[in-house]
C-alpha cells in the first residue's frame, strides 16, 4: 500500500530481476505480485513452529497444502505398465506422520530417485501438494518438499525455535519458495514510508511500518506476529477509511438544490390517505432523509432494511417531497419485472395523487411545486420507462420527463441512455444497489443541472462494519422494524434424499395453503432450456466442492419442475412459470395474474427475489436450496408472509446432513434476523474486495483486516480518518499517507470512489 521507489522496483524487468525471471513470472500471473512492495505485503497465512507438527487428520480434499511432518516409512516398488512392460516401472511410497495422522506420498518414474535418497525414515521436512484420495487413503502425488536439516550448527541455529511462515501459495509456487523470495527483498522493508500520522501511531502504541513488515515475515515470537498484525490491520482500515472520508468531504463541497416540501403539499396529502401509521423507524429515517435533501449539498444516503420493512414507502415519501419542492425524482430498478412492480405499487399507494394531471405552470414558486391542473390539486404524473416499451409510449414518457410533466419516473437502465433528459432531476433512488455498476449510477446522477440527491436502497442487511467499508462514502439509515400486520415466517429444511416423505409432505402443505385461499411460490436455480447452463453458478468455471462432485446431477429447472408438479403432486392447481428470458409483456401478464389471485402456484427463478409483493402468497418451496447463498435465501423468503396470514418457507435439499451446505440452510431456517444471517454469509464467503473488485478477479485489498472480526478497528479508523481529512483534506502534511492512497487507489478503484 505504501510504496516508495525502492518498494516499487519490479520483481521482473528486462535487464535485471530482483528474483529469478521464472519465479517473478509465476508471482505476477498467479498471485498478482509485481513489485517488491507487493511481495512484502503478501503476508504469511499462518506459521509452523519447529517441532510442532501439522494435524494431518484435518487435511482438506482437493486443496494445495503445506505440511511439516516426519518420514515414518519409505518403500520402492516395481511394476509392469504400458511404458515399462518388463516390470521396470518404479513407484516410491513414503508414509509421513505428525503423531495425529498419517499421509502417503507417491512418486513415479524418474521422479523417485531424489526422494528415495533423501526421504529416509526419521527425516523431517516440509511437503507441499494437492490432497487426493486413492484406495480410500489420503495422499500427495509428487509433492514438492524441503528438508528440515539439523545436522549443522548453522542450520540448527537458524531453525531452532523459529516460526516458519507459510504463505498463500499456488500449485506453481510453493510456500517456502515464496518465503525465500520474501527473505531476499526483506531488507528493503526498512525503506517503507509510514502512512500513519505519528500522533496516531504513537497514541495507539502501534509499531512503525518497517518494523511491522520485518516481524510479520521473520517473527521471533508469537507476540511479534500479534504486534505486526495489529499494526498492519490499522494500515488497511485507516488508508481505506481516509479514501472514503475524502469522498464524503468532496461530496460535501458539491452544490445541490435544497428541496423542502410544502407543509400542505404532496407529502401531507399522501400521509393523510395512508390506511396505517408509519412505524417509528420509518418516521425517523424519513426525518433523516428530509433533513439531508433540504441542504445545499447532495445527500448520499444508504437505506438498508429487512425484507418488508417498508423501504419503498420511505423512498416514495422522499420522492414526493422533491416533487413538492418543484423537482423530479427517478427510481432505478435492476429488472423490468421490478420496475413494473414498483410502478404498479407506487401508483396504487398514491391513488388519485398519481393522476395524469400535468404540470401547467412556469417554474414553480419558491418552496413549492406549483399548481397542477387535472386530477386533484396535489397530484403528479408517474411514468414508467423500460427498454421494451413501444415507440409511442416511450416517446410520450421521454416528453413527460423533459417538460417536467412527470414528477416521478421509474425505470431500468433505459433511464441512463443519452436521449433521456429531465426538466429538473432532484433525487435519484437506486433500488438494490449491488446490481448496478457505478458507471450506471454516475450516468443517471449526471442528468441533473446540479448533482441530484442520491438514496441507495438495499434489502440485503449489511453488518455495520461492512457498511462502513463497502458504503463508507454514504451515510447509513437502517429500518429494522417490520410494519404492523406483517406475519411471522416459519422456515424448515426438507432433506429430500434422506427423507423423501418430507418432500411429499411439502407438496401437501402447498395444496393446503391453496385450499385455504392462498398462493405459493416454487423457486428453482435454472430455467431449463439448452442455453441455460450459465444460470448454474457451479458450472460457471467456479471451484466444485466435494458435495457438488458427488451429486453430479444438474440443478433443478423451472420448466421441468413446473411440468412435473402440474402433472403430479399439484395436479388440478393453476401452475404458471416466470423467468428472466420471457418477453417483458409476458412476465408482466404472469405477475398480474398471480397478484390478482388467478394463479395458485408460481414456479420461478430468482426473478422474484426483490420487490415482488403479493400479500396472498403464503408458502414458498425453494428447490435445490443449497445452490443459493444465505442472503439470497433470506431475500426469497421475504416474498411470503406479507399479509395477515403466517408464511411458510421450505428449503429443499439433497445435501447430506453433515455437509457445510446443510449447515447454511439450518442457519437460515433458525432465524429471521437478516443482519445475523448476513454475518454468517460473510464469514463463510470472506469479504472479497471491499472496493468493488470482486467481479474483476483482482485480489482483495484486505490481507489481514477482517470486516467482521475487526469491527472496533474499523470504527476507530473511520473516526481518525474523518478527523485527519477534516483538518487536511489534501493530506499535504502526510506524504506517506498520500503514497499509500496512490497504491490502494489504482485508476479503476479511484473511479469506483469517484462515482460511488
Amino acid at each position: 500500500m505504501d510504496l516508495v521507489p525502492a518498494l516499487e522496483e519490479p520483481l521482473k524487468q528486462p535487464l535485471k530481476s530482483v528474483l529469478g525471471p521464472a519465479t517473478a513470472k509465476v508471482m505476477a500471473e498467479h498471485l498478482g505480485l509485481h513489485t517488491v512492495g507487493d511481495l512484502l505485503h503478501h503476508y504469511p497465512r499462518r506459521y509452523e513452529e519447529r517441532g510442532q507438527l501439522t494435524h494431518l487428520a484435518d487435511l482438506p480434499m482437493d486443496e494445495h497444502v503445506t505440511v511439516v511432518a516426519q518420514v515414518a516409512d519409505a518403500r520402492l516398488h516395481t511394476f509392469a505398465s504400458a511404458r515399462a512392460p518388463r516390470g521396470k516401472g518404479q513407484r516410491l511410497e513414503v508414509t509421513i506422520t505428525d503423531g495425529s495422522g498419517r499421509l502417503q506420498l507417491v512418486f513415479f518414474g524418474n521422479g523417485v530417485h531424489k526422494p528415495h535418497k533423501e526421504l529416509l525414515p526419521g527425516t523431517r521436512a516440509m511437503f507441499a501438494g494437492k490432497v487426493s484420495l486413492f484406495n480410500r487413503r489420503l495422499q500427495l502425488a509428487h509433492p514438492a518438499y524441503e528438508l528440515l536439516r539439523g545436522d549443522s550448527e548453522e542450520t540448527v541455529e537458524s531453525w531452532a525455535g523459529a516460526l516458519i511462515p507459510l504463505y498463500p501459495a499456488t500449485a506453481k509456487l510453493e510456500s517456502w519458495k515464496i518465503g525465500k523470495a520474501v527473505q531476499t527483498v526483506l531488507p528493503t522493508a526498512r525503506e517503507a514510508l509510514d502512512p500513519l500520522p505519528p500522533s496516531l501511531r504513537e497514541g495507539r502504541g502501534l509499531l512503525p511500518l518497517p518494523e511491522a513488515l520485518l516481524k510479520i515475515h521473520r517473527p521471533h515470537s508469537k507476540a511479534d506476529i500479534a504486534d505486526a498484525r495489529a499494526r498492519l490491520k490499522w494500515d488497511e482500515a485507516f488508508v481505506l477509511q481516509v479514501a472514503l472520508a475524502r469522498r464524503r468531504h468532496a461530496d460535501a463541497q458539491l452544490p445541490a438544490v435544497p428541496r423542502t416540501p410544502r407543509p400542505d403539499g404532496l407529502v401531507t396529502a399522501f400521509d393523510d390517505r395512508l390506511p396505517f401509521t408509519l412505524t417509528e423507524g420509518q418516521q425517523k429515517v424519513s426525518r433523516e432523509i428530509f433533513d439531508d435533501i433540504a441542504t445545499d449539498h447532495p445527500m448520499h444516503r444508504l437505506l438498508q432494511g429487512e425484507v418488508g420493512s417498508g423501504k419503498t414507502l420511505v423512498a416514495l415519501r422522499a420522492m414526493l417531497a422533491v416533487v413538492d419542492a418543484g423537482g423530479q425524482a427517478a427510481m432505478l430498478a435492476p429488472t423490468e419485472v421490478l420496475a413494473q412492480q414498483h410502478h404498479r405499487s407506487i401508483t396504487e399507494m398514491m391513488g388519485e395523487l398519481a393522476s395524469w394531471g400535468l404540470w401547467r405552470d412556469a417554474p414553480p414558486q419558491k418552496g413549492g411545486g406549483g399548481r397542477r391542473d387535472g386530477g386533484t390539486e396535489h397530484a403528479t404524473k408517474v411514468v414508467l420507462l423500460t427498454g421494451s416499451m413501444g415507440a409511442a409510449a416511450r416517446r410520450q414518457a421521454l416528453l413527460d420527463l423533459v417538460t417536467g410533466e412527470a414528477g416521478i419516473v421509474i425505470g431500468t437502465h433505459a433511464l441512463i441512455e443519452d436521449k433521456v433528459q429531465f426538466h429538473d432531476l432532484g433525487l435519484v433512488v437506486v433500488d438494490e444497489q449491488h446490481r448496478f455498476g457505478v458507471e450506471q449510477r454516475d450516468a443517471l446522477r449526471g442528468k441533473g443541472r446540479q448533482p441530484p440527491h442520491l438514496l441507495v436502497m438495499t434489502a440485503t442487511p449489511i453488518p455495520r462494519t461492512v457498511a462502513m467499508t463497502v458504503f463508507g462514502d454514504l451515510e447509513t439509515s437502517v429500518l429494522d422494524q417490520l410494519p404492523a400486520g406483517r406475519s411471522p415466517i416459519a422456515s424448515h429444511v426438507v432433506p429430500a434424499a434422506d427423507k423423501p416423505h418430507f418432500l411429499t409432505r411439502a407438496w401437501e402443505r402447498v395444496r393446503e395453503e391453496v385450499a385455504n385461499g392462498h398462493q405459493a411460490y416454487v423457486v428453482c436455480p435454472r430455467i431449463g432450456d439448452d442455453i441455460d447452463e450459465a444460470a448454474d453458478p457451479k458450472k460457471a468455471g467456479g471451484k466444485k466442492s466435494p458435495e457438488d462432485e458427488a451429486e453430479k446431477r444438474p440443478p433443478l429447472a423451472v420448466l421441468d419442475v413446473a411440468d412435473q408438479l402440474a402433472g403430479g403432486p399439484l395436479h388440478g392447481l393453476k401452475v404458471e412459470v416466470l423467468h428472466g428470458r420471457m418477453h417483458p409483456d409476458d412476465k408482466d401478464a404472469v405477475m398480474r395474474r398471480f397478484a390478482a389471485g388467478e394463479t395458485d402456484v408460481l414456479v420461478a427463478t430468482t426473478v422474484i427475489e426483490v420487490g415482488v409483493n403479493v400479500p396472498n402468497a403464503t408458502a414458498m418451496v425453494i428447490m435445490d436450496a443449497d445452490r443459493f447463498g444465505v442472503s439470497q435465501l433470506h431475500q426469497l423468503r421475504g416474498r411470503v408472509g406479507r399479509g395477515s396470514a403466517p408464511g411458510l418457507c421450505l428449503l429443499v435439499t439433497e445435501m447430506p446432513e453433515a455437509s457445510a451446505a446443510r449447515q447454511r440452510l439450518n442457519a437460515v431456517a433458525s432465524t429471521l434476523d437478516g443482519f445475523e444471517l448476513s454475518r454468517i454469509d460473510l464469514e463463510q464467503r470472506r469479504e472479497g474486495d471491499v472496493l468493488g473488485q470482486a467481479q474483476s478477479g483482482v485480489r482483495s485489498s484486505l490481507r489481514v483486516l477482517a470486516v467482521i472480526e475487526d469491527e472496533e478497528v474499523i470504527a476507530e479508523a473511520r473516526e481518525e480518518a474523518t478527523a485527519v481529512v477534516t483538518a487536511d483534506p489534501e493530506l499535504r502534511d502526510l506524504p506517506g499517507l498520500r503514497t499509500a492512497l496512490d497504491a490502494l487507489l489504482d485508476e479503476e478503484r479511484e473511479q469506483y470512489l469517484e462515482k460511488g
